[in-house]
């Protein structure tokens, strides 16, 4: 009974309007009132107690980190890097918009963040040059999506903290995946400007591509402190992400000058906003996952499913199913911290890799950012570009089939997002 009450609240909640957030943390509450002998004031104690956990310190850091290199111009000049490095190419427009959001992925850790980074620069670049603006737009929308998977990432720290896994590892699991993902969509952009005859920039001088290197070097800087740190075992991801807030307010203030510190307050009160909401949705998803823990429910829907004796391909093409599901309805973290509980035992019964199984999560919620109705990328796309929500969905269809080719890649050949990691031996 429990069990049906919490899931139809939830449900009822959602279809009514109600936000994502409040839905959870009312049907759980309601859980907990009828069928715990827990007191109602235990509710507030349970949603401090599941969200207070040292490595979801690292999420506002690191979007606070991402609000000063956004606002201090850093994407623009990552932009320019990129042209100059391969916008001779044809079609070099498109894949150095690629370049960018891989770049700028690298410094954010947040999908939305890096279409609007990128996309409010590159968009109207490509328009300039000839590109129509569709197909501008579907590119980025979809590039856009690497910035949850390439490292930081604050859906690998959400999934970190609610399996005890070491982000580290997560981060250096998305490495590969990241960069094949760029790639594939770069041989396919410049397969399809070839056959369109898009346009290319002339190529520049070595002397230019050293002067867009040397005004991109701060923010290339940061990513070697990011990843360097955290790999070489300097510091924690936490740690890495607060060194990377203080490093980007130096770049953006008082290297770039990009930013003054009158309109410091400004960037810390909107990354701020950011953090509060995202953190709100944390701590509700996580009394949810209290509830479904306390209920057993995890334990039960894994000894259903092991007495089916599933082979481990089939479970994932489940898992990848319910994920693409619910990513078209639910904000990543929220899915990661509802399904977690469930999922995450079931893997380790058939013996997958719980970092493996983090990987293929995340690349499920990149495709969830593009898909409708609650497709975080389409609506950052359309407020950039001014396009309707339709347009933009039919802009980015296109290349989402790369994205549901690549997620049978990552489910299925685990050695692409666990060699680096073995090889380095990150724990």
């Amino acid at each position: 009974m429990s069990i049906i009450v919490l899931f139809a609240s939830l449900f009822i909640l959602m279809l009514i309007g109600v936000p994502i957030a409040i839905s959870l943390g009312i049907s759980a509450s309601i859980v907990i009132m009828i069928f715990s002998h827990d007191s109602i004031s235990s509710i507030a104690v349970k949603i401090y107690e599941t969200s207070e956990h040292y490595t979801l310190l690292a999420i506002p850091f690191f979007l606070l980190a991402g609000a000063f290199m956004t606002t201090g111009g850093v994407a623009r000049r990552l932009i320019d890097f990129a042209n100059a490095s391969v916008g001779h190419i044809r079609g070099g427009l498109a894949i150095a918009s690629v370049l960018s959001c891989m770049l700028f992925a690298a410094l954010s850790g947040s999908s939305p963040a890096t279409v609007a980074a990128v996309g409010s620069i590159a968009i109207a670049g490509m328009v300039r040059s000839g590109y129509p603006i569709e197909f501008g737009t579907g590119i980025v929308t979809n590039a856009g999506t690497l910035g949850i998977l390439i490292p930081p990432s604050v859906v690998m720290v959400v999934f970190a903290a609610a399996t005890e896994q070491s982000v580290g590892r997560l981060f250096m699991a998305g490495v590969m995946p990241g960069l094949l993902l760029g790639v594939i969509l770069m041989i396919a952009i410049y397969v399809v400007a070839r056959k369109k005859n898009l346009p290319a920039l002339p190529r520049v001088t070595l002397r230019e591509w050293l002067s867009s290197a040397r005004k991109a070097l701060w923010g290339l800087i940061l990513m070697v402190i990011i990843l360097g740190g955290i790999y070489s075992g300097i510091f924690t991801a936490t740690e890495a992400a607060a060194v990377a807030a203080v490093y980007s307010f130096c770049v953006a203030v008082f290297v770039y000058k990009d930013i003054s510190l009158k309109e410091c307050p400004k960037v810390l009160l909107e990354s701020g906003k950011l953090s509060v909401m995202l953190m709100f949705i944390i701590a509700n998803a996580m009394l949810f996952a209290h509830v479904l823990t306390t209920e057993q429910i995890p334990q039960q829907i894994t000894e259903i499913v092991t007495s089916m004796n599933l082979a481990p391909w089939q479970f994932l093409i489940v898992v990848n199913i319910v994920l693409l599901v619910a990513g078209a309805f639910m904000e990543p973290s929220a899915i990661i911290l509802i399904l977690v509980p469930i999922l995450y035992p079931i893997a380790m019964k058939l013996g997958i890799d719980p970092i493996h199984l983090g990987i293929i999560m995340v690349v499920n919620m990149e495709i969830g950012l593009l898909t409708p109705p609650v497709g975080l990328n389409l609506f950052v796309a359309s407020a950039i570009t001014k396009l309707p929500v339709t347009s933009v969905i039919r802009a980015a269809s296109p290349w989402l089939s790369i994205l549901l080719i690549f997620l049978l890649l990552i489910t299925y050949i685990p050695e692409i997002s666990l060699a680096l990691p073995d090889a380095l031996g990150q724990r």
